[in-house]
């Protein structure tokens, strides 16, 4: 004997004959489950909207010439001991190169023309030392005066007896100081 398909509303009550569902936990998983999916549904809208492009800030306008450069040069190597070297050109004026010989240390440069038409130039070595750029554009740290250098070489005569105390960080900050000298 075919039995007939129980609506939506009898459904619950169909469920709930064949089975030990207590009264209310059939409406209680819907309510959860509709929950759920305005959950999800939030959350992708959100997603959406922080994935649309942003506005781009001083960038190159899109179809100009800045926004159409072309790569004209471009060479890297890698070695398997860390050692490498790239140097790449593009067609709207900016350079670089880098090399480095233990893939720790680096030196190289970089160049682009600024908005005023000036060509700047960028020469640096990074290492344990830090970022050091070097460039006519960028300012210079003023000489040092002679009773700090004068403290720091009294220092590095007598070293604290302290395990932490650096002593070739301290030869490599006086020899930056004496550079400022000229």
């Amino acid at each position: 004997m075919p039995t007939s398909v129980p609506t939506s509303t009898s459904h619950c009550q169909f469920v709930r004959s064949f089975s030990l569902v207590p009264k209310g936990f059939i409406l209680t998983r819907y309510v959860k489950m509709c929950s759920k999916v305005l959950i999800l549904a939030t959350v992708m809208v959100c997603s959406v909207v922080l994935a649309a492009p942003q506005k781009r800030l001083g960038g190159p306008v899109l179809g100009t010439a800045e926004s159409q450069a072309v790569i004209l040069a471009q060479e890297h190597n890698h070695d398997p001991s860390g050692a490498y070297n790239y140097r790449y050109e593009t067609s709207n004026g900016i350079a670089a190169q880098q090399t480095s010989y233990d893939g720790a240390n680096a030196a190289g440069e970089y160049s682009y023309t600024g908005p005023d038409g000036v060509l700047y130039r960028v020469a640096y070595n990074a290492d344990t030392y830090g970022f050091q750029p070097q460039g006519a554009h960028l300012p210079v740290e003023p000489p040092v005066p002679d009773h700090v250098l004068k403290s720091l070489e009294e220092i590095r005569a007598n070293p604290p007896r302290d395990q932490e105390f650096n002593l070739a960080a301290l030869d490599a900050q006086i020899a930056r100081l004496r550079a400022t000298l000229g």
